[in-house]
């Protein structure tokens, strides 16, 4: 056995504190390692006996009024004044914290962990798999910001504005999706369509700048004896970082590709296509280039803040159309909308009876009434253009060309444009020409042609 000294000096038996006759209680006696008393023992963090942070559920000793993990209590530890036998209550997190609800105070507690930690819905919603956003939107708003769950919680001041409660996801997919895109068999659709990139070796059949080797393709080593020796070795190292830097612009431009979830050509098309009518095909083409210098996520809600703008203005340029038809109420323009697409209907199906010979009482003097066998092809709806891009560039018959036709007005101005130029440089404009030009359906090829015609803003052939 090891030589142990038993001598204490006054000093270290000062330091340890021996109880004296009047021993003080429990409760007075330990120090938690965080500071706290177990006079506080009911709010504590830490078992009293191995000091490990407690976790739910735990044991609390109703003589002793200390904390015990369920480990130490599982195990009958006794330490200072407190026996296994004594009485104990278990806590729990299991409970219903508020009236009238169905919500644990471990969920309580995770919504306002999550919701400080985060600021949003969706990520809380992920913390708690077993609620939807809009059930987490009203348990906070009924419990806490209308103060129903305790009248000792602060008042929120709610502004008189009216607020969104939409929520905008300013990312498209996880970034993730893009980090290693499926390997598709060659000679395949879905491997076209990732122009040459390869997922196994992370890289491009074609690089970009893929001349840039040729730098170094004629360097060869230099003789030391050579009286050039110095200046030839200055111009190969400047070879050397005119390369490095064109592998870095290469690694730069393969960065942006794969961050920004570029590699898949379908996904990227789709959601393109997403801000047709609010930013138009002009404007995100040019937005596009700002991925070079825009993280991922900001550059996600750069470009849904732009969309939610167009949708804004689309909003408000229907809600002037309806104020010029008198309309001045939500409830009073949902009322116009509805008898309106009402009435589109019965015009259609007005319009079909017409057409139908049996009910034309100008053939039904004809004794034989011959049925046509191929059906006329269907005619559709007008398209509602009010608030898309250019409408307010159009003036009322040119309205309602691109009504009755289903022309979007940007398009429509677009291909004005061709029709015009072309006859600026000839003088004239054929039909066949117009067709060759616009590459759109041959018969609203026709009625654009002999509209623009009648408007005078080409002339036919003489």
């Amino acid at each position: 056995m090891a030589n142990t000294n038993t001598d204490l000096t006054e000093e270290d038996a000062a330091d340890l504190q021996f109880p004296k006759d009047e021993q003080p209680s429990t409760s007075t006696m330990f120090n938690y390692p965080n500071g706290k008393s177990a006079e506080n023992s009911e709010t504590a963090s830490y078992c009293a006996n191995c000091f490990s942070e407690l976790v739910y559920p735990y044991i609390l000793c109703d003589v002793c009024n200390v904390n015990i993990c369920s480990t130490c209590f599982s195990n009958g530890a006794e330490f200072l004044n407190h026996k296994n036998d004594h009485d104990y209550r278990v806590l729990n997190s299991k409970f219903v914290l508020f009236e009238n609800s169905d919500w644990t105070a471990d969920e309580e507690l995770t919504l306002l962990e999550s919701l400080a930690a985060y600021g949003n819905w969706n990520l809380v919603a992920q913390e708690l798999p077993k609620r939807t956003v809009s059930e987490i939107m009203d348990h906070y708003d009924y419990f806490y910001l209308q103060r129903n769950g305790s009248q000792h919680l602060p008042e929120v001041e709610i502004p008189d504005t009216a607020t969104d409660p939409l929520v905008v996801v300013p990312y498209r997919f996880r970034l993730t999706d893009s980090e290693d895109p499926p390997r598709y068999a060659p000679n395949t659709v879905g491997y076209q369509s990732l122009a040459g990139y390869n997922p196994a070796r992370s890289e491009f059949e074609n690089e970009y700048d893929k001349n840039a080797e040729d730098l170094l393709s004629n360097v060869e080593v230099i003789d030391e004896n050579d009286p050039h020796h110095d200046l030839m070795t200055k111009l190969q190292c400047s070879l050397i970082e005119g390369y490095n830097r064109r592998l870095r612009e290469r690694q730069r431009w393969k960065n942006v590709i794969s961050k920004h979830g570029l590699l898949l050509l379908r996904k990227t098309t789709s959601w393109l296509h997403r801000y047709d009518l609010t930013l138009t095909r002009p404007i995100y083409e040019k937005m596009l280039r700002f991925m070079q210098v825009c993280e991922p996520l900001k550059y996600d809600m750069l470009m849904e803040g732009l969309h939610r703008v167009g949708e804004l203005k689309l909003q408000i340029s229907r809600l002037i159309q309806l104020r010029k038809k008198g309309i001045t109420t939500l409830a009073e323009g949902k009322l116009y909308l509805k008898l309106n697409q009402l009435r589109e209907e019965n015009r259609k199906s007005l319009k079909l009876f017409r057409s139908n010979i049996h009910f034309n009482w100008r053939q039904c003097k004809n004794a034989n009434i011959v049925v046509p066998k191929a059906g006329r092809r269907p005619s559709f709806a007008p398209l509602e253009i009010i608030g898309m891009p250019g409408y307010e560039k159009l003036t009322d018959k040119e309205a309602d060309l691109c009504r009755n036709i289903r022309l979007v007005p940007i398009t429509y101005l677009e291909l004005k444009d061709v029709l015009v130029a072309e006859h600026k440089r000839t003088g004239h404009v054929k039909l066949q020409t117009a067709r060759r030009l616009l590459k759109i359906d041959v018969n609203k090829t026709r009625k654009l042609y002999d509209f623009l015609v009648e408007e005078g803003y080409i002339s036919k052939p003489k």
